[in-house]
């Protein structure tokens, strides 16, 4: 009998260690740089998720142009509260957002008229410049 309650005092606290270790192990959400499609991340505050790539109209690495191009993303913002504000971003623009300025500042891969994207290939790089 002692030996069973000996086993439990040590199985007991061990088994509630691992649950918890398993619960807490989850991968953090990525900074605002290398964020794909569909992924949030932090964004030096404000959570947000690049949803669609509506327009991406880069000139090409290998090509010239008269016209440099954009890219245009729609995005959401997790706020606070826990409701959801879509709003568009384009790069190198920023757009105000909570009480700063969102801008998209890169995309990756760079563009190739013999190559096409494919959404899942996309990464992008966010920076937000807070008010206070």
């Amino acid at each position: 009998m002692q030996n069973i309650a000996r086993l439990a005092t040590i199985a007991l606290p061990t088994a509630l260690l691992l649950c918890a270790c398993a619960t807490t192990a989850s991968a953090p959400l990525p900074e605002g740089s290398d964020v794909a499609l569909e992924q949030k991340a932090y964004v030096d505050g404000p959570l947000v998720q690049p949803v669609e790539v509506i327009e991406d109209s880069r000139c090409p690495m290998n090509a010239r142009c008269v016209w440099a191009g954009r890219v245009r993303l729609k995005m959401v913002w997790f706020r606070g509260n826990g409701k959801m504000h879509a709003f568009e971003a384009t790069l190198g623009e920023p757009v105000q957002l909570a009480d700063g300025q969102f801008t998209l500042e890169s995309v990756r891969p760079e563009k190739h008229s013999d190559v096409m994207i494919k959404p899942s290939d996309y990464r992008f790089s966010f920076r937000f410049a807070g008010g206070l």
